[in-house]
């Protein structure tokens, strides 16, 4: 089989789930595996990541991975929404060793929009800005009709645009980032704070119910379909802090797409594309009757995808 007809593995690496999938020159994911994200640090991560590309039935060409951090020259130099990553860490050499392929590693959010930008809801953007909804909140870019990860990888981190300054502690260390208002892992900070002050929700109620040990995104769905206050009022403040951080970026960069993904996309869809867009309007500088704002069109697989199209982009380079 020639490189180009190769099959490759995707590998999107989350806060809470890690996903591979075998993936052809057409873009088809052939087979998928899932494990939750460990908790100890890098040699967890990668041993996982190994465990599961080895499960595949497809013997792959090469490996693409997406990990939620800034990364530059196969290294991930910061990775502020995994646990027990406190410097940079070589990914790809030992990834490499253990699977005895090349390994191309990018962002997970930039290998997420890659994926929708080949695959699905960017199709024929040339100017995108890529939201991805999750334990923290992700961002890549398409400028100009290419992939843009500027002069050391760290574009596009859309949740890391300060909204408010001195505000709310963010992940990261500093205070005021979208992130810090909008990513999963902060509103959950938040809300056992606001139940622990009194506050009645069915948040938590919902997570033991399901069986789950976070709250995922599935359980804010759920709660956001019950009418529960404070899982509302979390979400409308999350809704208005990423419209201005969005409204920002396109001021900034002209964009005519923005593609909203990660679970809580792939949870409320188009509704919750719709309501950012809302909420970016009062903020940006003039209106754009051409600027779209879209959900992922394929959900989990955009990262696998993506992942995936960088490995077979860095596998056919002369």
């Amino acid at each position: 089989m020639s490189e180009t007809g190769a099959v490759i593995v995707g590998v999107d690496v989350g806060g809470t789930n890690i996903e591979v999938g075998s993936v052809d020159e057409r873009h088809t994911v052939l087979q998928r595996a899932k494990a939750a994200t460990p908790e100890g640090g890098p040699a967890d991560v990668l041993q996982v990541i190994t465990d599961l590309v080895r499960s595949l039935d497809d013997s792959p060409a090469a490996v693409g991975v997406g990990i939620p951090g800034v990364v530059h020259d196969g290294r991930a130099l910061t990775v502020p929404n995994l646990v027990g990553w406190t410097e940079g860490v070589d990914l790809t050499g030992p990834l490499s060793e253990q699977l005895g392929v090349p390994v191309t590693l990018g962002n997970d959010a930039n290998v997420g929009l890659l994926g929708e930008w080949t695959a699905g809801a960017a199709r024929g953007g040339r100017d995108i800005l890529g939201l991805w909804m999750g334990t923290g909140i992700g961002g890549g870019l398409i400028l100009d009709g290419r992939p843009y990860v500027g002069s050391r990888g760290a574009a596009g981190e859309i949740g890391h645009v300060v909204v408010l300054a001195g505000g709310a502690l963010c992940t990261c260390g500093r205070r005021g980032c979208a992130e810090a208002y909008a990513g999963r892992r902060s509103m959950r900070g938040v809300a056992t704070t606001m139940v622990e002050a009194g506050w009645e929700s069915s948040l938590f109620t919902i997570r033991d119910d399901e069986g789950k040990s976070k709250l995922t995104s599935k359980v804010w769905a759920h709660a956001l379909d019950d009418g529960d206050a404070l899982a509302q009022k979390l979400f409308d403040t999350a809704i208005e802090t990423l419209g201005i951080a969005v409204a920002s970026a396109i001021n900034l960069l002209d964009l005519d797409r923005v593609v909203v993904g990660g679970g809580l996309a792939e949870k409320l869809g188009q509704n919750l594309a719709d309501r950012l867009h809302t909420a970016a309007e009062p903020w940006m500088l003039q209106p754009n009757p051409d600027l779209k704002f879209v959900v992922s069109e394929l959900e989990d697989d955009a990262g696998v995808v993506g992942a995936a199209v960088l490995a077979r982009a860095a596998l056919i380079s002369p």
